[in-house]
């Protein structure tokens, strides 16, 4: 199969570097896949899980928001966090989703509301990832 270079950069550095055959990025708008000689295009990365296939397998990562450039056989993805689903703490991710559920209950102002929208989107994808790998 036709393969492509992947770079993935986070927060804390370098997650990947390597060969990838096929990419499954989330967006707001859904799922946006990406393979080999893909056309030119700047992709909005969405909290969730991506999923790249190399060596025939696949592999989750859960990530934070971002953006994908894919250019000359080669994607560059730059988010704010990525994490394989085995190192996700069950219990710090539903501890951080019920701190979010309560800041959500409380009248707060707009920033505020969407910072915690976003602490709950993000604590329940790494709990969905979680559960889904070892489910």
């Amino acid at each position: 199969m036709t393969k492509f270079n992947l770079k993935i950069f986070c927060s804390t550095g370098v997650f990947y570097d390597g060969p990838c055959e096929s990419l499954i990025l989330p967006t707001s708008d859904g799922d946006y896949g990406i393979q080999a000689n893909h056309e030119p295009v700047v992709v909005g990365i969405w909290v969730g899980e991506l999923q790249y296939r190399t060596d025939g397998q696949w592999y989750d990562v859960v990530v934070g928001r971002g953006y994908a450039r894919a250019a000359d056989n080669e994607v560059v993805l730059v988010v704010d966090s990525a994490e394989r689903p085995e190192d996700v703490d069950e219990n710090r991710a539903r501890a951080a989703a019920e701190r979010a559920r309560e800041r959500l209950q409380v009248q707060q102002s707009r920033r505020e509301y969407y910072r915690g929208q976003f602490a709950m989107t993000r604590a329940m994808a790494r709990l969905k990832a979680k559960e889904r790998k070892y489910s």
